[in-house]
């Protein structure tokens, strides 16, 4: 299942070779996983919402209703 393709192993001549030697692999890796907050949405629930503001917007709502409803809980006791 692991299809290897191909590569060219040619570099453009507009690349210095000398200057990626010293490559770390996954040096910002943490850093970067630090800065974000990616949630993936399954295809059936991406195709529901033509926007990520649409998205941010549904979930706000669904976050006041259960607000609401503790509220309305709490009252009633």
């Amino acid at each position: 299942m692991t299809d290897k393709t191909e590569l060219n192993d040619e570099l453009r001549p507009e690349y210095d070779e000398t200057l990626l030697k010293n490559g770390i692999r996954g040096k910002y890796a943490k850093q970067y996983a630090a800065g974000t907050n990616i949630v993936r949405l399954d295809p059936d629930i991406a195709a529901a919402f033509p926007s990520e503001e649409a998205v941010n917007e549904a979930l706000r709502f669904v976050l006041k209703v259960v607000d609401d409803a503790k509220n309305l809980a709490r009252h009633a006791d």
